[in-house]
């Protein structure tokens, strides 16, 4: 029997009320335009964490121990919160100025502060991190600052892909909860959607016309009428006052239907902008509920992704069931920093078609490798290979897989596939939600 998941505060009285709270579990990913709005929402986090009496750890790539600890003010003066430095020997460079500050004594701190003498090797941060929480009992809560840190540090988007792709389904199964930091415009949209697919929520900030408004993209487990639309919001201190009845409702939620096809498509929003004839920040504004597209352009949209125009505006729950798909219905599928020589990807059932299993048809040329697994997915998947040979690497051991073999994934994400045989493999996978 699986145990229900324990609901938690965020420290944001209205925000619980238009997210259903925090439960033990989630991955809450902050989209910051400016790069410095997500901050009050992770000092009332770590204010209502504290209030309930529970251990922090404090992944800081950003500042300095120093810069944190003033950040933090009177926050910091808690035994149960632990600073994981990743700045001394990362953006600090080892400075002298920086590690004089480790010349104090310990007993002078407010809290403990964790060193990390190699930030640069991803394995040496992932041992010092999950080796500070198997000391720590109950539940825990982390702020990562952050994930655009990260990237500037370990020099590339795929380091952070895999960092992140690791450790979010760890972190749920550890019964964790997690505030990660990104600053959107640092990063590509296509490793913004990986990061949201494994996040459990997602919440973009942003400032527009001197308002700023909080967005929730994606909530897990929750059925909420919030979703996609934006809410103004103000501060006053660690104050943070929501405009609820000044909201905007959005337009029929058409813009979250529309991300969630063209996710599933592939498709980033700058190729979709490209083909419909817009610009991608237009894209961005219909999907965030901020604009409305014109007529034409809506009807080119539903076009590219070979979708009905009505799938932007009906739920899925009153979508007509069907039972048979024909080859008519599949479409080819675009997955990202994959090269389309070494895989071929064809979703079985129509794009806007919602079923708790998703159908693959998957080719992979003789000779070829994948440097990642096909999806960024925290769910069960299953194979049938019907032809051909395949190998899959997980963490150190390689598995061999031929025809008519069955491949059964759970939490594991394979780091790389190879074709080594002669012919085409040829893999029926099935990806469950």
């Amino acid at each position: 029997m699986v145990s229900k998941k324990l609901k938690v505060a965020s420290g944001v009285k209205q925000l619980d009320q238009l997210l259903d709270g925090l439960y033990i579990g989630d991955n809450v990913v902050w989209h910051d335009e400016a790069g410095s709005l997500a901050a009050v929402f992770c000092l009332n986090f770590i204010q209502a964490s504290q209030d309930q009496k529970k251990p922090i750890i404090y992944v800081s790539f950003d500042r300095s121990p120093k810069n944190l600890l003033d950040k933090l003010g009177e926050l910091a003066w808690n035994q149960q919160l632990i600073i994981l430095d990743c700045f001394t020997f990362g953006k600090g460079a080892g400075s002298i100025v920086f590690l004089k500050f480790y010349e104090k004594d310990e007993s002078d701190l407010p809290c403990r502060i964790v060193r990390v003498d190699e930030p640069r090797d991803v394995d040496r941060v992932m041992d010092a991190l999950y080796g500070i929480h198997e000391d720590l009992e109950g539940d825990v809560r982390f702020v990562f600052e952050s994930l655009t840190g990260m990237q500037d540090l370990w020099g590339g988007e795929q380091h952070l892909v895999n960092f992140y792709s690791h450790s979010c389904p760890r972190l749920y199964e550890l019964n964790t909860i997690a505030y990660w930091i990104i600053e959107k415009k640092a990063h590509s949209a296509s490793v913004r959607a990986q990061i949201n697919q494994i996040a459990q929520v997602a919440i973009d900030l942003t400032v527009k016309r001197g308002k700023t408004l909080l967005t929730i993209l994606k909530a897990e487990k929750r059925h909420l009428d919030t979703l996609n639309k934006p809410y103004h919001y103000w501060l006053k201190d660690l104050k943070i006052t929501f405009d609820l009845e000044k909201s905007s409702a959005g337009w029929f939620g058409l813009g979250l239907r529309l991300k969630k096809l063209r996710t599933k498509r592939g498709v980033s929003q700058s190729e979709l902008a490209k083909l419909v004839g817009v610009t991608p920040s237009t894209i961005s504004q219909v999907e965030s509920s901020l604009i409305h597209p014109s007529l034409p352009a809506l009807l080119k949209m539903a076009e590219v992704l070979e979708v009905k125009v009505s799938s932007f505006f009906q739920e899925s729950s009153k979508t007509p069931s069907k039972v048979i798909f024909s080859s008519g219905d599949a479409v080819d599928v675009k997955l990202p920093n994959m090269s389309e020589e070494s895989i071929h990807t064809r979703l079985l059932t129509s794009v806007d078609f919602e079923s708790k299993v998703e159908p693959y048809m998957i080719e992979i040329p003789p000779d070829k490798a994948l440097p990642s697994h096909f999806f960024i997915h925290k769910g069960e998947e299953i194979g049938y290979l019907l032809s051909g040979k395949l190998q899959l690497k997980l963490e150190k051991a390689v598995f061999t897989a031929h025809a008519n073999d069955v491949i059964y994934l759970t939490s594991e994400i394979p780091s790389r596939w190879e074709n080594p045989g002669p012919e085409t493999a040829r893999l029926l996978w099935m990806k469950i939600k």
